[in-house]
């Protein structure tokens, strides 16, 4: 919930800023902003609550913890990425497959109703996918749409 909180947000803040200032909302700017805020939050969570995260992997995946660190950095790059014009459009598309393969581990997580900010299994298990599973196809549209299909050129 609060990765969409972040994303909706931001996205609100940057295109009334940039309306204010321009006259016009730059939509380009405040959906790739807002994704790359999201990926900041999220990213830093692999590094804040890697032992949580360590255990949405599978038993037989071996180095959780190198896996983890991996994916927060993979979350933290695009943040950038999203928001350079020349690398845009590269940065969205693999953006958008790295949301299709973490998919099945928040499916894990769920189905062992993990808490992975604690590290405990007092989450609120499979009914939170009916959140999640359509709240990722969300991130992948929002990426496809803010960093794909919108004009590349833009006035940032």
């Amino acid at each position: 919930m609060k990765p969409l909180i972040v994303l909706l947000t931001v996205f609100g803040l940057l295109a009334a800023g940039t309306y204010f200032i321009q006259g016009t909302p730059n939509y380009l700017l405040a959906g790739n902003g807002a994704m790359a805020a999201m990926l900041l939050l999220t990213g830093a969570a692999h590094f804040t609550f890697t032992q949580g995260m360590m255990q949405m992997l599978p038993d037989w995946l071996p180095a959780k913890k190198a896996w983890v660190y991996a994916t927060g950095v993979l979350e933290l790059a695009p943040a950038a990425g999203l928001l350079i014009p020349g690398v845009r459009m590269g940065t969205a598309g693999l953006l958008i497959a790295f949301f299709v393969l973490i998919l099945p581990a928040n499916i894990l997580a769920a189905q062992r109703h993990l808490n992975y900010q604690t590290g405990t299994l007092d989450g609120p298990g499979p009914r939170y996918l009916w959140f999640r599973v359509p709240l990722q196809f969300f991130f992948v549209a929002w990426t496809w749409y803010f960093g794909w299909y919108l004009p590349v050129v833009t006035t940032f």
